[in-house]
């Protein structure tokens, strides 16, 4: 008896150690690089932290938009959508104003405008069939890959590759039919803009409350407040709250709002540098922004400093939650399923201007028709891919 209570002693303080150690690790990683962006600026540090809670937010509320798609198709279970079209509502409500104003603490603002283009519909279409071959979007990837997910990271280093290949092509593809951005406050004033998509968006809701069947509810989780806050898990609409809060607090604070894939592609390009490629030979990254993000380190980029902090936000979350269990134990199928649909997670994000964040969310809140186009061509990628994971053995 005094051995077998060793032994369960002994599993205790591994599982312990399993999961305060990268929490302490993702700690001091995320102190340590917030005391060196305070040499910056404090814009830098406020991103960094607005990261922090949307990783966190993202892990205890498991907000997907791959399974929520995938569950909307196969099984007519519409929560994981309803909180989407929450988030993009408040989203959308809280960008308004703030477009409208055109800047904030001295600071201009700017939406997520981009052109109604064939690259667009194409780049939309191969992200849907990309994020459920790969299992996750651009958001899911990355925190469950900080969640400890060694899978995912094959998809994420995948999505790299796939976002700087498509970035060599961004030529070609911008020579394709196109119109340039349609933004609604452009066309009417700001508040009728609001209330049409407002109104759009309940009317979707509506019409999906409506087709949605009856889904047997889990019993709740009776816990004191803060442990939920810490450990989750959280309710999926409560994480939407949070992440439309987050996406204004980035608008406010960086000027832009939130995105995901740039920073997909300007990692993909700066490990092609340190492989030998020249960015004199491409022409998009000849560009200023481009070449600038290019030049500078990781953490100078808006875009590639949130994504870090979302995916140690995740850490820390996971770790909290007793989950931070990585494991290699996944078939060659699934590897290869993450790999290709990594690729064309990345190189339909790039041509489309955006994921299902930076082109969806943050495009339609921004009053931009291309989000809009974005969906309408990702959910028939979505419906294809669907049937393609399980060519690859993937459960639906």
């Amino acid at each position: 008896m005094q051995s077998v209570g060793k032994r369960q002693f002994t599993e205790v303080a591994k599982t312990a150690t399993r999961q305060t150690l990268p929490l302490v690790l993702g700690i001091a990683t995320l102190a340590l690089a917030a005391g060196e962006l305070w040499k910056n600026d404090w814009q830098h540090v406020a991103l960094w932290f607005i990261g922090l809670m949307l990783g966190m937010a993202l892990y205890h509320a498991s907000f997907g938009f791959a399974s929520a798609y995938r569950r909307m198709i196969v099984a007519r279970d519409m929560r994981g959508v309803l909180a989407q079209l929450l988030l993009l509502g408040l989203t959308t409500l809280f960008f308004a104003p703030v477009l409208a104003g055109g800047s904030v603490l001295d600071q201009e603002v700017g939406g997520a405008w981009a052109p109604l283009s064939v690259s667009v519909a194409a780049g939309a279409f191969m992200f849907g069939i990309g994020m459920q071959i790969a299992g996750a979007c651009g958001s899911g990837t990355l925190y469950t890959a900080g969640g400890g997910s060694l899978r995912m990271l094959v998809v994420l280093f995948s999505a790299c590759g796939g976002s700087f290949w498509a970035s060599l092509h961004m030529g070609w593809w911008q020579q394709l039919p196109s119109h340039e951005a349609v933004v609604l406050s452009d066309v009417m004033d700001w508040k009728s803009a609001l209330v049409l998509q407002l109104g759009v968006i309940s009317a979707l809701a509506w019409l999906l409350g409506a087709l949605a069947k009856p889904v047997s509810l889990p019993a709740p989780n009776v816990r004191t407040p803060l442990s939920r806050l810490l450990s989750g898990p959280w309710p999926v609409l409560a994480a939407a709250v949070v992440l439309a809060l987050g996406n204004l607090g980035t608008l406010v604070t960086a000027g832009h709002p939130w995105s995901i894939t740039w920073g997909f592609t300007l990692w993909g390009a700066k490990a092609a540098q340190a492989l030998g490629w020249q960015a004199s030979s491409s022409g998009f990254w000849q560009g200023g922004f481009q070449s600038d993000a290019l030049a500078g380190g990781l953490l100078e980029d808006t875009t590639s400093l949130m994504d870090m902090a979302i995916m140690l936000g995740a850490l820390c979350a996971a770790s909290l939650a007793g989950r931070f269990a990585p494991k290699w134990d996944f078939p060659w199928r699934s590897l290869v399923a993450a790999a290709l649909g990594g690729l064309l997670l990345g190189y339909g994000a790039r041509i489309a201007y955006g994921c299902n964040i930076g082109a969806f969310i943050s495009g339609v809140a921004s009053g931009s028709l291309h989000g809009w186009l974005w969906i309408a061509a990702a959910l028939p990628g979505t419906w294809l891919g669907i049937h393609l994971r399980r060519r690859f053995d993937m459960a639906d």
